[in-house]
């Protein structure tokens, strides 16, 4: 084999015959100043020229390179040679055997189609950091050599091992920061979803794919009492542990906030300056709704969050639009609330852009499509959201994470509606008010089959949270009564807005009991503002898991 003609392909080789090139002078210029060859082959200070790069033997240069260097040829390839750097790694071989038989370590990398490709194109290839069975990493270029009958390839391997060492536990590094991203997110988002009475709720969380850090996503639910629910989705921008510490002080805030019972868009304005305190840079989005199962509505407030989609029992489906703010932490925005029908029958999504946000694709279209998803899923809302997620093409390796809230009000037939029901009583004040409001909860209590117990507490209740409205409150006033499948609900409205709070009353006060004897009896209870103005005062009663008490 001629390696002599094939010197000039060899990594760095032209190079050098072009330095050289440029190095020597036309002998006509020689008096401009440049340096004869001659001259400038000659060691300084001595009398012995250096061998010209065409003089070199290119096998003893070859067996020098610290790099591994293999030349085959033919269409099988053949070798032609190896140099002491590749024997030195994986062992001797015969020369002119061929490659798929006698240089295995280049069949198990996948190579030998490589060379293929090279003696057809005429044109390099270069594989990078490839592990070898040796237990080193190889970047491999082959590039073709010779011409006619006589065509090779030159097969150069430099050992990156401690660039690819490095790189892997640069990526193992990173690898931990998004488990410790992911684990922090995931121990912030609630465990298990409470279960209100009256809806049916599922969620899920797909944190982003493996190059991707954590993001901010969020969601949950809240119980408020008297049948109320609130339900809240939301996304800190940005990326990482920071994003996810972020998420959990705004997710701990609103739970606190929630307990308040204020409307939606009063929870949104306080967790606005609470965003602000945390990092005035850190801007999320954010939907705060509550659904109230005797207004059949769910009343909302958006901080720059995605409308959410409510399909009615008929089918169809409309996007909560307006009005919508800008995000949480921008300040000096008074944000409002607004409302979408919710009856039985209904189911809402509640979701984050990494559901409907690509790319290649307009925002207003992802969601479109979604709308198009829902309105063909049905089932349980654990179904309907794992359909949403499927047909949105969400994978492990989606580049955004992503969160949905589904929540359903169940429409209930047959035995099942019983569980569920509802009275009401104008009061129009005077003295007859609370007699007549303990024979009407005493009546329907009866008529609902309620033990004798709760029956008495019911009406006890009752005529406490009456009387306290007829003493500090105005008119408008009206009794509600409320039973679900596990708790009796007693809710008394007025037109005053002043909230009443428990407090001890001294021996000789003739009033101040009756908050605290509600607080004694009941399970729980509360109040609220309405929104119309007033307030609302409600307690509830856990039903027995084993009374007949239903039918």
């Amino acid at each position: 084999m001629n390696f002599t003609r094939w010197s000039a392909r060899l990594p760095g080789t032209q190079r050098r015959a072009a330095a050289r090139t440029e190095q020597t002078a036309p002998p006509d210029r020689r008096g401009e100043g440049s340096v004869p060859a001659a001259r400038a082959e000659r060691l300084t200070g001595g009398d012995r020229p250096l061998p010209a790069v065409d003089e070199l033997g290119v096998r003893g240069v070859l067996d020098r390179v610290p790099c591994l260097v293999a030349l085959v040829h033919g269409p099988d390839h053949r070798i032609a040679y190896l140099n002491d750097a590749y024997t030195a790694a994986f062992g001797l071989r015969p020369v002119g055997a061929p490659a798929r038989g006698a240089l295995p370590e280049l069949d198990e990398l996948g190579l030998l189609p490589l060379l293929d490709q090279v003696l057809r194109s005429g044109k390099p290839r270069t594989v990078k950091s490839r592990k070898a069975p040796d237990g080193r990493s190889y970047t491999f270029t082959c590039t073709p050599a010779g011409e006619g009958d006589g065509r090779g390839v030159l097969v150069f391997a430099t050992d990156v091992t401690d660039h690819a060492e490095a790189a892997e536990r640069l990526r193992a590094s990173e690898r931990r920061q998004r488990e410790t991203a992911v684990t922090l997110q995931r121990s912030l988002l609630p465990q298990e979803l409470e279960e209100p009475d009256d809806l049916r709720v599922a969620a899920t969380y797909h944190p982003g794919g493996t190059e991707a850090a954590v993001g901010g996503d969020w969601y949950d639910v809240i119980t408020l009492g008297g049948g109320r629910t609130a339900l809240v989705i939301g996304d800190v921008m940005g990326r990482g542990v920071r994003a996810a510490a972020v998420m959990g002080q705004l997710r701990t805030a609103v739970r606190a906030y929630a307990r308040l019972d204020l409307p939606p868009h009063e929870v949104l304005q306080l967790l606005d300056g609470l965003a602000m305190e945390i990092d005035a840079n850190q801007i999320a989005t954010c939907v705060y709704a509550i659904h109230d199962p005797n207004e059949a509505r769910l009343v909302y407030a958006s901080a720059g969050h995605l409308p959410i989609l409510v399909r009615d029992e008929n089918g169809t489906v409309r996007r909560a639009d307006e009005p919508t703010g800008p995000p949480l932490g921008t300040g000096g925005w008074m944000h409002a609330s607004g409302s979408v029908p919710l009856g039985p029958g209904s189911t809402a999504v509640l979701y984050t852009d990494g559901l409907v946000e690509r790319r290649d694709e307009d925002l207003d279209e992802g969601i479109a499509s979604l709308e198009r998803a829902l309105a063909g899923a049905t089932g349980g809302p654990q179904v309907v959201c794992d359909r949403l997620v499927r047909s949105a093409g969400v994978t492990p390796e989606h580049d955004d994470d992503v969160a949905v809230l589904v929540l359903q009000h169940p429409a209930r037939s047959g035995p099942d509606s019983e569980l569920f029901r509802n009275a009401a009583l104008e009061l129009l004040g005077g003295v007859e008010a609370a007699p007549r409001a303990r024979a009407f909860a005493s009546g329907v209590l009866t008529s609902w089959h309620f033990p004798a117990e709760l029956h008495d507490l019911g009406v006890l209740a009752t005529s406490e949270l009456v009387a306290n409205s007829l003493q500090h409150g105005t008119p408008p006033m009206r009794l509600r009564l409320r039973r679900t499948d596990r708790r009796l609900i007693i809710e008394v409205t007025d037109g005053d807005d002043h909230l009443p709070r428990r407090r001890r009353a001294e021996p000789g006060d003739e009033s101040g009991r009756g908050i605290a004897i509600v607080a004694t009896i009941a399970s729980a209870w509360g109040s609220r503002r309405t929104p119309g103005g007033g307030k609302a005062v409600w307690c509830e009663f856990l039903l027995p898991k084993t009374a007949d008490v239903g039918v």
